[in-house]
């Protein structure tokens, strides 16, 4: 079976995108995670560039990696030094790393152009580069940039790059489509030419700039690379990197390569989650493999397939990239959407009862009101539960009336507005009717204060339970302000979380719907638990 090395630069190259910053001890969690994965090689950064990549790598030192090497980076010697007085070759060796990568030109028009110098300096430059950093006992990795493009132009030119770092001792070469402009044709045909003049082994870095770096790192692999060279969820510059969370999996599942094992390919969505989390990022749903959706269901024909058959609709199986498949409900849903989801809540509906019909019903029309389920399984689930017989909601909505007032206040300095609002609210608990007031800094905040205020002395535990977010939604936006509203809200506990949704042309009895049905689910939950 073929060998592949997988090689991440999520910690250089993933930290270019713009929005990510990632602080030193970021970097240092972020590589403890990507060891645990199985991920061969490991960059963690510049050190010659910036003082928090030689923290970094001062740091890491103390790091016993099980399965990982560290990999620090950096570029050829300047062509006016000697390579035993660059700087940047000098941060290399004293970075601590048993392995180093440096980026040279591989196209004559970068050479001419941008390095401006002439094409045999540059050959010299990768040759002395990669010969100091081998004979200080290092392993190298080259990475020839813009190797792709300037192997459309000048081929030859190209492979005398090559050629220079294998002939000084290079490990890896590793041929990077800068540009991202390449397609897995070119791909493959420059990937064979390198392997034919090459002894060392040959690398693929991609971008995503024309949405092939996965597709064109898999076309290296064919042709003969044997290191891929990516990111966690395709971060970088631009349109991104590689995303090494489609290529593990593909390579592994679709192609037979064993690049990790099988206990750390289900930890993939987990690593996936974990490198957004600590980006700041909201990792996009629809992320193959390892998305939320990437398993989502939603059209009734999908569902009916899925309750016949698990792999009728899924190309592998969730669980081998520890990821879920998942079923959610709309108006394009069928009765068997209604059946496996309420399957999941242990509510039982029959396949052919009318039951199921009048819920798929009402939620077509519910969600012609503004309503959406999609992504609001809580009102879903209580939406099942009120249709069951004999179900008793924990209270009952009478009415409420908010108010909202603007009013000057006379601090010692000077003038100001401020806004108060105030909610009434009549509940029923049991035989009781409860007719509560709060205010609060807006009328969703009074609302909410007022139905807490009206419900705690029944139960108590929903003190511990807040609103995380509030979102709205505007519909039909050519009706403007009287448009029809959704308001999606995320309650927690602590422990759980929850969205809860809510439709309406008036904004307040959106939210009122919405918050209560998160008030109630909550309940129904804990008296059940």
């Amino acid at each position: 079976m073929k060998s592949v090395q997988l090689y991440d630069t999520t910690l250089r190259d993933g930290a270019q995108r713009e929005g990510i910053s990632f602080s030193v001890e970021d970097k240092l969690k972020i590589a403890s995670k990507l060891d645990e994965l199985g991920i061969h090689f490991i960059e963690g950064g510049w050190p010659g560039s910036n003082p928090k990549d030689s923290k970094f790598f001062a740091r890491a030192r103390r790091i016993k990696f099980k399965q990982a090497t560290l990999v620090a980076f950096g570029s050829t010697k300047r062509h006016d030094v000697k390579a035993k007085d660059d700087p940047n070759l000098k941060a290399l060796v004293d970075s601590g790393v048993r392995v180093v990568t440096i980026v040279g030109k591989s196209s004559r028009m970068q050479v001419i152009d941008v390095l401006e110098v002439g094409l045999e300096t540059n050959l010299e430059m990768i040759y002395e580069s990669v010969a100091y950093l081998v004979g200080r006992g290092l392993r190298v990795f080259f990475d020839a940039e813009h190797f792709f493009d300037g192997y459309r132009m000048d081929p030859d030119y190209s492979l005398k790059t090559l050629k220079a770092a294998d002939d000084a001792g290079a490990e890896c070469l590793v041929l990077c489509d800068t540009n991202g402009g390449s397609l897995p044709s070119q791909i493959g045909e420059a990937v064979r030419a390198a392997c034919r003049v090459s002894r060392a082994s040959i690398g693929i870095h991609a971008h995503n700039d024309s949405e092939l770096a996965v597709a064109n790192s898999l076309a290296a692999v064919e042709a003969g690379a044997s290191q891929v060279q990516g990111t966690i969820n395709g971060y970088g510059e631009r349109c991104g990197n590689a995303n090494l969370c489609s290529i593990i999996p593909n390579l592994k599942l679709k192609m037979g390569i064993n690049c990790i094992s099988n206990a750390n390919l289900s930890r993939l969505a987990e690593v996936a989650h974990f490198v957004a989390g600590v980006a700041n990022l909201t990792l996009d749903r629809h992320l193959p493999y390892v998305g939320d959706s990437a398993f989502t269901h939603k059209g009734g024909l999908h569902v009916s397939g899925l309750m016949k058959c698990d792999t009728s609709y899924h190309h592998v199986d969730p669980s081998l990239v520890g990821n879920t498949h998942r079923v959610v409900v709309s108006e394009l849903s069928g009765k068997g959407n209604i059946i496996y989801k309420a399957k999941e809540l242990g509510i039982n509906l029959p396949p052919r009862g009318e039951e199921t019909r009048r819920v798929l019903d009402q939620i077509k029309l519910l969600e012609s009101r503004g309503f959406q389920y999609e992504d609001a399984d809580a009102s879903f689930e209580l939406l099942l539960r009120r249709a069951q017989p004999g179900y008793k909601p924990p209270f009952e909505l009478v009415d409420f009336m908010v108010v909202v007032e603007r009013h000057r206040r006379l601090p010692t300095s000077n003038t100001h507005e401020e806004t108060l609002a105030e909610a009434t609210v009549k509940v029923r608990v049991g035989e009781k009717v409860i007719h509560t007031a709060a205010e609060g800094n807006g009328p969703v905040n009074a609302l909410d204060a007022a139905l807490r205020k009206a419900l705690v002395q029944f139960y108590p535990s929903l003190a511990a339970i807040k609103l995380v977010d509030y979102k709205v939604r505007i519909l039909e936006e050519a009706s403007g302000t009287g448009s029809q509203v959704r308001v999606l809200i995320e309650s927690t506990d602590g422990e759980d979380t929850w969205r809860t949704v809510g439709g309406s042309s008036n904004i307040i009895e959106a939210s009122w719907l919405a918050l209560a049905d998160s008030l109630e689910y909550w309940l129904i939950r804990h008296s059940s638990s």
